[in-house]
């Protein structure tokens, strides 16, 4: 007969056969979660947690890189400008600087400036949506009123520059788009700034740090958005690297990199600003690296609009644009992370080959690593936190 300490152990034993659960497979998504676009994840958890997860995307490959073969260099330009469309006028940058290079045009300085301001602009345009939707995603709903009030701020003063608001097709090689021109040939001219940007954009900025304050205010003291966001999804800058993270995902794990302080398709030389990094690695670090950058954007664009210099808007080229044989590879530092362009041209109107180097593709790549063992309810922020954008995947 067995003893009472016998039958204890085998009770134990039966309750651990009876609470063993097989793996589970869901589906998460195909969704459209506004800004982010189409993603579907193949994730197998074990009770909460998650054993193993697959990203599935291609929803809305568009196909950018095989277009361009068949587009003159200005029509690209429309294009590539919608891959993130959160940051578009950043995205047509670096291609431009491309072309230019190996035309080996001197593109005006105020051409320059003008750039450097309309994509500090678009980086906290998309900083800011991403304030809003982050929170949102874990249950707060105030931030959004708040991100999203300073971003239409923002947006407008690019629209009043560029006409556009997200796909704003601005930028030309050799400078910025030139005027319409009303009446005669003679009075056609570049355009210029509207009357009266430079003073509004100052009182802009101004608004952004206080926003930023009160961002800051209601979340980062905020027992229950610390709770879900420290220490979850942590990466570790060695991982982060591997995987090619680059951004303020790859700045969160305390990495100071920055493309802005290495290289020279615009003139970031001329001004001061740091480069912000935190050593969490988790959902909250890339929250505060981003919020941080968004003042730095606005001390950016206060020093350029106080130093912005006179002179023309657009250098001396070609009315049909061909660019010399050659190729060469320009990156830059967008929003999300690097964007770069390999460029391939046999001295036609168009590109030869373009191969694209989106930031969201590579940051989403390590998701299998940062959500396994997170929790279920973890995925929603993890996935938040990185500040992806589908159509920057799927070009």
């Amino acid at each position: 007969m067995l003893d009472t300490q016998a039958m204890a152990h085998l009770s134990d034993v039966a309750v651990s056969i009876e609470l063993e659960t097989a793996d589970m497979t869901l589906n998460i998504g195909p969704q459209h979660p506004s800004t982010h676009g189409v993603l579907r994840l193949t994730a197998t958890v074990d009770g909460e947690r998650v054993r193993d997860v697959k990203p599935v995307i291609g929803y809305m490959h568009r196909g950018y890189e095989k277009i361009v073969e068949a587009r003159s260099y200005p029509q690209v330009i429309t294009l590539i400008n919608r891959i993130d469309w959160v940051s578009g006028f950043a995205n047509e940058v670096p291609f431009v600087v491309a072309a230019e290079k190996l035309m080996e045009l001197e593109v005006p300085e105020r051409a320059q400036y003008i750039r450097l301001i309309l994509t500090e602009m678009a980086r906290m345009a998309s900083h800011l949506a991403f304030m809003g939707s982050f929170p949102l995603e874990l249950g707060a709903a105030t931030p959004l009123m708040f991100a999203f009030r300073d971003r239409e701020r923002v947006l407008d003063l690019i629209e009043s520059v560029t006409g556009g608001r997200f796909h704003p097709n601005f930028n030309r090689i050799g400078g910025v788009k030139p005027a319409a021109g009303s009446g005669s040939a003679t009075r056609k001219q570049v355009q210029d700034l509207p009357k009266g940007f430079l003073a509004e954009t100052r009182a802009a900025m101004d608004e952004v740090f206080t926003s930023c304050d009160q961002l800051e205010t209601l979340l980062a003291g905020n027992e229950l958005f610390q709770a879900r966001a420290k220490g979850v999804g942590v990466l570790s800058p060695e991982m982060a690297m591997a995987y090619g993270v680059t951004g303020p995902n790859l700045r969160a794990t305390g990495v100071p990199f920055d493309l802005r302080k290495v290289e020279d398709y615009l003139p970031y030389g001329d001004f001061d600003f740091d480069v912000i990094t935190a050593d969490g690695g988790d959902s909250y670090s890339r929250w505060w690296v981003r919020l941080q950058e968004i003042r730095e954007s606005a001390k950016i664009v206060q020093q350029a609009i106080d130093g912005i210099p006179s002179g023309p808007l657009q250098a001396k080229v070609p009315k049909i644009i061909k660019v010399p044989k050659g190729e060469l590879y320009v990156r830059a530092e967008n929003p999300k992370g690097e964007m770069g362009y390999y460029l391939v041209s046999e001295g036609s109107g168009g590109p030869y080959r373009l191969k694209i180097r989106s930031a969201s593709f590579s940051n989403l790549s390590m998701l299998p690593y940062i959500l396994e063992g997170a929790l279920l309810p973890d995925i929603i922020a993890i996935m938040g936190s990185l500040d992806f954008v589908l159509g920057d995947v799927d070009r």
